[in-house]
């Protein structure tokens, strides 16, 4: 679809340009030339963009291809059949009130929530009583100004007054750890998946007519059980731990698996450490609102005795967080098209993602049970070594070991 609006917006730019100072034989070649390139559906998308009949552009094709000698009877400018305007006056001023944004909310607008493809309204202008082509309606459209376009996710909604200040915080501290040769580590949870024989987005080679097949519907009642990628990233090392769970999401399971990467990873890469640094997105399993989130960061700073500062990204702003585009996106692209037949499957593949700047990952299933629901009371949060920072306290704050 991308790539059909990509070549009409092309062939439309071609028309506009040379419409002027061809002759109609000229025309006719051109646009023959034009469709004979494009291949399959040139067609109709040289006439969606041009306004010329189909019948036209094939019988400029077929001179191509006859290649027969160039006559020299031309008609005469404005001779042939009138245009749909000079035909059909106030047909464009039908036109722009059905496409016409203001129009949506218009209770007596015969397209009021349908789609504006041509066919609707070719329907629509019929009903009307206008007797027009789709093909007259697309050439008055782009006439008008008017091209199919989707939606486009640029807005970011209402962003935080201290967003801008938060990131600088975060990189500011990201930066004093690192030159101390202390960790600092960005947290997630990766998109759950469904584990079954169920289709993968993405395309991979195979021999030609033996793809990859898959259950038809992607019914969670088929599938052996939700895999729940919870990933640690390792900024100073590009290195990352993935624990794959397969119970909940919980604040204890996110604490598990950054403790599974200390274990696996983090302590032999940082022996002299005293402190960890951790970014992590606003909610979540790791929310900076969950109480529950800071029992298991205490917990975690007393059994690996370090210092442990957390800092959270403001809401709305979890692209932003390093895992997204240095761990999560690789690990997309690197089981796309593949079937996640089974939790070995999903584990093999993440644990096989590589990159050409050097990124190394280990993944492991996590078994264990998380139960939800988990009640923190004010008095356990009280017994917590809990230190905020002065700025946003309740997005940056400090957990230290407690004497045991």
């Amino acid at each position: 679809m991308r790539r059909n609006l990509d070549l009409e917006a092309t062939v439309v730019g071609k028309w506009v340009g040379l419409a002027p100072v061809l002759d109609e034989r000229a025309r006719r070649l051109w646009a023959g030339a034009e469709a004979r390139a494009i291949g399959y559906g040139g067609d109709a998308l040289v006439s969606a963009a041009t306004g010329l009949a189909r019948e036209t552009i094939r019988k400029g094709r077929r001179e191509l291809a006859a290649g027969g000698p160039v006559t020299a009877r031309i008609r005469r400018a404005g001779a042939g059949r009138p245009g749909a305007e000079a035909a059909h006056p106030g047909l464009t001023a039908a036109l722009e009130q059905l496409v016409e944004p203001l129009t949506r909310g218009d209770p007596t607008s015969p397209l009021r929530w349908t789609c504006k493809s041509r066919a609707h309204l070719t329907a629509a202008l019929t009903k009307q009583g206008w007797r027009v082509s789709s093909t007259t309606v697309g050439r008055l459209l782009h006439v008008l100004g008017y091209s199919l376009q989707s939606v486009r996710k640029s807005r970011e909604g209402t962003s935080h007054p201290d967003r801008n200040a938060q990131f600088e915080l975060i990189n500011a501290t990201a930066v004093v750890f690192l030159q101390d040769g202390q960790p600092v580590i960005s947290v997630d949870t990766k998109k759950k998946e469904l584990v079954g024989d169920f289709k993968n987005a993405g395309q991979e080679w195979h021999p030609a007519g033996q793809p990859e097949t898959a259950l038809v519907h992607d019914f969670p009642t088929d599938a052996v059980g939700k895999a729940i990628p919870y990933g640690v990233y390792d900024m100073a090392r590009n290195e990352a731990w993935v624990s794959v769970g397969r119970d909940h999401d919980t604040p204890a399971f996110a604490a598990a698996s950054i403790r599974q990467w200390w274990t696996m990873m983090g302590r032999r890469a940082y022996p002299k450490a005293t402190a960890l640094y951790i970014t992590a997105d606003a909610g979540g399993s790791n929310g900076y609102r969950a109480r529950a989130w800071k029992t298991e960061v205490q917990a975690l700073a007393d059994a690996l005795h370090l210092r442990i500062h957390v800092s959270h990204f403001p809401p709305g702003t979890s692209k932003w967080n390093k895992i997204e585009h240095r761990l999560f996106c690789h690990i997309t692209q690197n089981w796309r098209g593949k079937p996640l037949r089974t939790f070995e499957t999903v584990v093999e593949l993440i644990g096989h993602t590589r990159t050409a700047a050097g990124l190394r990952v280990k993944a492991k299933l996590d078994t264990m049970h998380y139960p939800t629901g988990v009640v923190v009371t004010r008095a356990e949060m009280n017994e917590l070594s809990l230190h905020p920072h002065d700025f946003h306290g309740e997005w940056n704050y400090e957990l230290r070991p407690r004497r045991s």
